[in-house]
């Protein structure tokens, strides 16, 4: 098959070839790393529920499908989607999830409606969500749960995230540049930029290379709209990728529904799409928010230290998520094999299972993460390699850490290597 070449996107998360230039960059970045960050964040929004039988719609290559997706410019949408997320994330001694462990931590610091200490819930389970969006400078995405609500409002320069539970409020400003305009490459925080089928699907579109088979499997329905269904497959078979299928609006090209599939099989560890769908432009009240009175309100102080940037966007970063969890890092690999490798420079614990925590207690350390994982050893040494359905890390004895949507076998032959 013919190497498909990235697709340019533009800085306000929106396809469109005939921008000038300077609107767009191309994101070069493999795919394991846009899959290890919807396993680490799991801001996907999941599958739509799909009306029975298949469209008959006019036959289109995996080509012109991409293209229609790249030429689409439709900036306004409002809707429901449903989130569902299995990553299978290790059950902590005694029942309960890491997921939870890291709620239940964040709520003994008190409550907050930063978007940090929210959205580690949408890292599995079961959620709603409704979103709209008029453009880049105007985004609203609301969780709802039971009785209780959190939003996050993106208005030109202003950021307001509210949860209604505990009844407090997050702001933030877009930070000035040195001529005193307000800073627009870092005014829609991640947790927004990322909510979306669009999104999700813009990372794996840009990673399509040699490495991977792209096909068009049939028609479906989405939201009461007719969709294709692009297919896409790693060729690699380290990959711990099965299948990734996003169902794409026949009329306007927009994405409705993304699936990811890991190659042990099963139901979809990131499903994210539509239940509802509006492509009109959203009332103008859809994006205005005054605190509630009584709400605790918390300040980030980003406007006064343009350096910080918006939450979510650390250090004011303006590139691609994908290249700014690479900076830094020393990779390996090519396409979905690609592994990254950390030093941490600590030794392991007394029981050798695992590095121990600065300052903390090395066997107790070492024997609750050493539960986790499993033991290995090749030609590196010894070392714990810990599983998800998706993500698998591979910790040594003296401190390295190799992390990467691949079997244990690809892990243990990365560290052989750099040994």
């Amino acid at each position: 098959m013919a190497r498909i070449r990235p697709i340019q996107v533009a800085d306000d998360g929106f396809w469109d070839e005939d921008r000038p230039t300077r609107r767009t960059k191309a994101l070069r970045y493999g795919a394991p790393v846009a899959v290890a960050g919807i396993a680490a964040g799991a801001i996907g929004l999941v599958p739509a529920l799909a009306s029975s039988g298949a469209p008959d719609l006019p036959k289109i290559t995996a080509q012109q499908l991409i293209s229609k997706m790249a030429a689409s410019d439709q900036q306004q949408v409002s809707g429901s989607l449903k989130i569902t997320t299995d990553l299978g994330l290790p059950t902590l001694p005694g029942g309960g999830s890491l997921a939870g462990a890291a709620n239940d931590l964040a709520g003994e610091k008190g409550a907050t409606a930063s978007p940090e200490s929210k959205l580690t819930e949408l890292v599995s389970g079961t959620h709603t969500l409704r979103v709209a969006a008029d453009g880049p400078d105007k985004q609203r995405v609301s969780i709802v749960e039971n009785a209780a609500e959190y939003s996050m409002i993106h208005n030109g320069d202003q950021l307001w995230a509210y949860d209604s539970g505990s009844n407090s409020v997050f702001h933030s400003t877009a930070p000035k540049d040195a001529a005193g305009k307000r800073d627009h490459q870092r005014e829609t925080p991640r947790d927004l930029r990322e909510a979306t089928p669009q999104q999700l699907a813009k990372q794996m579109l840009a990673a399509v290379d040699d490495t991977t088979e792209v096909t068009v499997d049939g028609t479906t329905r989405v939201a009461d709209r007719d969709a294709y269904q692009l297919l896409i497959k790693p060729k690699q078979s380290a990959s711990t990728v099965g299948s990734i299928r996003i169902a794409v609006d026949a009329d306007n090209g927009v994405p409705l529904k993304f699936t990811l599939t890991p190659k042990s099989g099963g139901k979809a560890a990131v499903d994210v799409g539509f239940t509802k769908v509006d492509f009109g432009k959203p009332a103008a009240g859809t994006f205005d928010f005054t605190p509630p009175k009584g709400a605790k309100v918390t300040e980030d102080g980003a406007a006064d230290h343009p350096e910080k940037g918006f939450k979510g966007r650390p250090g004011g970063a303006t590139g691609s998520p994908g290249e700014e969890a690479l900076s830094g890092l020393n990779v390996t690999g090519k396409g979905w094999d690609t592994i990254a490798r950390l030093d941490d420079g600590q030794k392991a614990g007394a029981t050798g299972d695992a590095p121990s925590a600065p300052g903390g207690d090395g066997g107790a350390s070492s024997g609750l993460l050493g539960s986790f994982g499993k033991k290995v050893k090749g030609d590196f040494g010894s070392g714990t390699v810990f599983s998800t359905r998706l993500v698998n890390a591979l910790m040594t004895d003296d401190g390295k850490v190799f992390v990467g949507a691949v079997d244990k076998d690809a892990l243990v032959a990365a560290a052989n290597k750099a040994k």
